[in-house]
């Protein structure tokens, strides 16, 4: 098995591409050792030193590091629990582990808008971010301010540029497609 590695905007995560299916029903963040429990991918490389979240997309596994880690001393460990993961035959989830959760349901004008903003969010926003080893999931929108609030995961965590992404990128195109959203903030 050939395990193609990209590197993120963010330069504490790595984007691992295994050539097949990870997590094609949702993307799956785990944030902590805690997280990874129901997840025997995400169990094995947090049982590397240095590794501090894990995040699942379709076709890819996005780790993140620990500053002051330095790659080369834990790629290869990397690639190896990847592969004997994948490569194993078992599950490597179980049900919906460290999937998105839902989020408060909407009523009236506020759920056209919320409806909306998620159409953005799943035909523009998501897919760009995902080529970086990242995602970025719809949390809350307060209709009174029009404030959106959005969750980042995998390389968006934490990276750098986030902001700057969030703020210039993703709030405009918001604002663009969606006139009653006036800012988006990023929650944890």
């Amino acid at each position: 098995m050939f395990i193609q590695t990209e590197p993120t905007p963010n330069p504490d995560t790595l984007k691992f591409l295994p050539g097949q299916s990870i997590s094609p029903d949702a993307p799956r963040d785990f944030a902590t050792p805690e997280d990874a429990q129901a997840s025997l991918l995400a169990r094995e490389l947090f049982a590397i030193d240095g590794v501090v979240r894990v995040f699942a997309g379709a076709d890819f596994i996005s780790v993140s590091k620990a500053e002051g880690v330095e790659w080369p001393h834990i790629k290869p460990a990397l690639l190896g629990a990847i592969m004997d993961a994948v490569q194993s035959g078992h599950p490597l989830f179980d049900s919906q582990a460290g999937a998105a959760d839902g989020h408060a349901a909407y009523e009236g004008e506020a759920a056209g808008v919320v409806k909306e903003i998620l159409d953005v969010i799943d035909t523009r926003v998501r897919p760009a971010v995902a080529r970086d080893g990242g995602d970025i999931v719809f949390h809350a929108y307060d209709e009174t301010s029009g404030v959106v609030q959005l969750h980042m995961r995998g390389a968006c965590a934490g990276c750098p540029s986030s902001t700057m992404t969030l703020k210039q990128g993703i709030e405009n195109l918001l604002k663009h497609y969606v006139p009653e959203v006036t800012a988006v903030e990023a929650v944890l």
